[in-house]
């Protein structure tokens, strides 16, 4: 059953090498963890997984190779065989006193899961409702989204938080790296770009030195250094309004991880083009205004430019003086877009819009061809790419 575990992982895109695979199993053969499942879940997933994105497709393979609940399609429940040593050593590590007593209430765990069982050879269809077969929305003690007090759910996700074992309840289905981004994720992927450097006055105790020093000197030898920082600087044009109103909480989140995660970020905003003016305060976007060409003077090449937007507009907000829909722009935005990537040459466009719907729109066809293709999607894996590319 390992070595099927193993292809099927690499199947998966999971990065397993032949190096890793060789201590999970020294550390089987020296008795690191029990006979439990769960046991070898964890000690695998640690020794296997080198990045938390690919979590979630661990979380599948496994599922899939130790015979767990495998779905078919939305409409459909696939069963597969659960061991029967399996479903006891669950029982006795999740539930409680009370839930155990409950179970008994129908003649004990063996009788659930023997009925369970009969219910699996006898039924042949979807069932919706109802209080015996197998379904969803009844009172069954087999299946989802419906209720009762010792049930086994099958598929689906918990509605009522009453059945005896969530089975296959995959903990990080937010971190595959093509789904859309939290905080912390975001946090992670933002590091990539990071760069330190000691700078500023030596008031950092330098341990390293201090040790060496008193060794060879006989005495106390204290050595100084300056704090090591992160000297990557980072401008963050931000698209605020219109068609980007829900993308508000990802915004959101984005911001807030770059603030803590770059020490010199500078940000703006704009509605739908970069033209001549951008904004700090959007109360205040009509009467207090940056000209962009002071943003071109003040911050120099070696900044770090990212823009946020969903580039989803009109075709002449781009390319035509006046086509911007809030004032008259005397020049066109991808004039100013242009300006922009020539004095930065270190661009990224992050898109919160999903990466598949991007052909349907010409103005971000438009956008990406005047960033020079350096448009990402707003995922794990996009803004990855995007901070590799930033870093170069």
């Amino acid at each position: 059953m390992l070595l099927p575990f193993f292809t099927s992982l690499r199947d998966a895109k999971v990065p397993v090498s032949m190096k890793e695979w060789l201590h999970l199993m020294e550390a089987m053969d020296r008795g690191v963890i029990g006979r439990q499942v769960d046991d070898f879940y964890h000690l695998s997933r640690a020794v296997l997984v080198k990045d938390e994105k690919h979590y979630d497709r661990f979380d599948q393979v496994f599922a899939k190779v130790f015979k767990g609940l495998e779905t078919v399609g939305p409409d459909e429940v696939a069963v597969t065989d659960i061991p029967e040593d399996w479903l006891r050593l669950l029982n006795e590590k999740y539930l409680t006193d009370e839930e155990k007593a409950q179970i008994e209430a129908m003649g004990g765990f063996e009788e659930l899961m023997e009925t369970l069982k009969k219910r699996l050879e006898e039924q042949e269809s979807r069932h919706e409702g109802g209080n015996r077969w197998i379904g969803t929305g009844g009172t069954s003690p087999f299946g989802n989204g419906g209720y009762n007090p010792e049930g086994v759910r099958i598929g689906g996700q918990s509605r009522q938080g009453r059945a005896v074992k969530v089975w296959e309840k995959r903990e990080y289905r937010n971190l595959d790296d093509s789904v859309e981004l939290g905080t912390r994720n975001i946090k992670v992927a933002l590091r990539r770009l990071r760069r330190f450097a000691r700078q500023c006055a030596p008031d950092e105790l330098d341990m390293d030195a201090t040790i060496d020093g008193t060794a060879r000197q006989g005495w106390l030898d204290i050595h100084m250094r300056p704090e090591r920082r992160n000297t990557i600087k980072v401008l963050m044009l931000l698209d605020i309004g219109g068609s980007m109103d829900g993308h508000i909480k990802l915004c959101e989140e984005l911001f807030s991880a770059a603030r803590t995660e770059f020490k010199h970020l500078e940000f703006f905003y704009f509605h739908n083009c970069l033209y001549e003016g951008v904004w700090k305060d959007n109360r205040r976007r009509h009467t207090e205004r940056t000209a962009t060409w002071d943003l071109i003077h003040k911050y120099p090449a070696d900044w770090r430019v990212i823009f946020v937007g969903d580039a989803t507009m009109s075709p002449y907000e781009i390319t035509m003086p006046g086509g911007s829909v809030e004032h008259w722009n005397e020049e066109a935005g991808a004039i100013w877009m242009r300006r922009a990537v020539e004095h930065w040459d270190k661009v990224a466009w992050l898109n919160p819009s999903p990466e598949r719907y991007w052909s349907y729109s010409a103005s971000v066809g438009l956008m990406r061809e005047l960033v020079d293709q350096r448009m990402y999607p707003l995922t794990l894996g996009g803004l990855e790419q995007a901070m590799r590319s930033l870093a170069k």
